[in-house]
C-alpha cells in the first residue's frame, strides 16, 4: 500500500483546449498498471479540442454539468455522479456546460505500445460548441 501526495494543479494548454482548464494528476500507473487519472476542471464553456483514445476514457463528472460530443453529432449532457464511456479510437471533445463550471475524473489507459494514449486533433468550432450546449438531454 502507498499513500501518495497530493500533486499540483497545472492549467492546460491553450492548443488543446478552449477557455480555462486546470488538471490535477492524481494517478499514472506504473507496471502492471497502465491507469492514469487526473482531476479535470472546467470553466464555464471550456473544452477540449477533438481527440481520440487508444484504449478509450471514462469520465465521471464531480461537479456541475458537462457535454460530450461525437463526430456522429450525438451530444450527451452529463452532470455529478453520471460517468460516460468513450470507446477506444472514438473522436470526440468533452467540457461544461456554457453556464456553469464542471469537475469530472477523466480515466483512461495508456496505450499498450508504450505510446501516448491521446491523439490530439483540431478546436471544436465555436458554432459546434453552441449548437452543442443548447441540446437538451
Amino acid at each position: 500500500m502507498e499513500l501518495l501526495p497530493v500533486r499540483p494543479t497545472a492549467k492546460t494548454p491553450a492548443s488543446l483546449f478552449t477557455g480555462d482548464v486546470y488538471l490535477t494528476p492524481i494517478y499514472s500507473g506504473t507496471g502492471p498498471s497502465r491507469m492514469t487519472v487526473a482531476l479535470v476542471r472546467f470553466t464555464p464553456g471550456a473544452h477540449t479540442n477533438w481527440h481520440s483514445h487508444a484504449v478509450g476514457q471514462t469520465l465521471h463528472v464531480t461537479e456541475g454539468v458537462g457535454l460530450v460530443g461525437t463526430r456522429d453529432g450525438t451530444v450527451l449532457r452529463n452532470h455529478a455522479g453520471e460517468t460516460v464511456v468513450c470507446p477506444p479510437g472514438e473522436e470526440h471533445w468533452h467540457g461544461a456546460a456554457g453556464d456553469t463550471f464542471m469537475s469530472h475524473l477523466a480515466m483512461l489507459e495508456a496505450a499498450p505500445d508504450g505510446g501516448d494514449p491521446t491523439t490530439w486533433l483540431e478546436p471544436v468550432s465555436d458554432e459546434s460548441y453552441k449548437q452543442a450546449d443548447a441540446t437538451p438531454n
